[in-house]
């Protein structure tokens, strides 16, 4: 391993250490950050924020809407998913945002992606990326119109990025609407996922 090789290593478990740390939104939630993946994952995906459940176990997208975005969207495996050497799993905040007065989760603070989102994105060697909502996709991609994003091909810093609603059920509207997104979309994002995860056999790292 060269030394560069090294330098980035210990950076990121440098950075890895500062975002468990963070405290920095502890005014307005309860620090709990939760973050998932390796240096060398070959999908960074990127998401709102922590769900309460997620919260609770630390385990992104451990729920319902998990559950469909990995079995029928993705058509992987849950072992395929959680394995670190596949899924880098981000957010735009990176501890749960608790609810609104009408029930809805709060949206994450944004100071929290400018924190540390693109300093793992300097660090995480991956092939592709994945912006699940619309909070995730206007941050990268700020007064472009949600659904049109959805269906075009895009890059972030020169690699293959694709844009997802939330398969939350909350979005059923939005689906029966665009229903070429289950048609065909969700079909080319599952071809591109299973070809990188397909590359390495799952690790057998937690």
């Amino acid at each position: 391993m060269d030394n560069n090789m090294i330098s980035r290593r210990e950076a990121y478990e440098e950075l890895l250490e500062s975002v468990k740390a963070c405290k920095a939104c502890r005014d307005r939630l309860d620090p709990s950050p939760v973050i998932w993946g390796n240096i060398d994952a070959r999908i960074m995906q990127i998401s709102q924020a922590p769900s309460l459940k997620v919260h609770q176990t630390q385990r992104p997208f451990n729920d319902a809407s998990g559950v469909k975005l990995r079995r029928e969207w993705y058509q992987i495996s849950d072992e395929m998913f959680y394995d670190p050497y596949n899924f880098y799993i981000a957010s735009i905040g990176r501890c749960y945002p608790g609810k609104t007065p009408g029930g809805s989760d709060r949206k994450p603070p944004r100071k929290c992606a400018d924190l540390w989102l693109g300093k793992e994105m300097e660090l995480v060697n991956n092939e592709l990326y994945i912006l699940i909502g619309g909070c995730a996709a206007a941050y990268f991609f700020p007064k472009e119109n949600f659904s049109e994003l959805v269906f075009r091909d895009l890059e972030i810093n020169g690699r293959q990025t694709f844009v997802l609603p939330h398969p939350s059920p909350a979005n059923r509207r939005w689906f029966l609407k665009h229903p070429e997104f289950m048609e065909k979309r969700v079909c080319e994002v599952g071809e591109a996922v299973r070809r990188i995860c397909r590359k390495k056999p799952a690790s057998p790292e937690a």
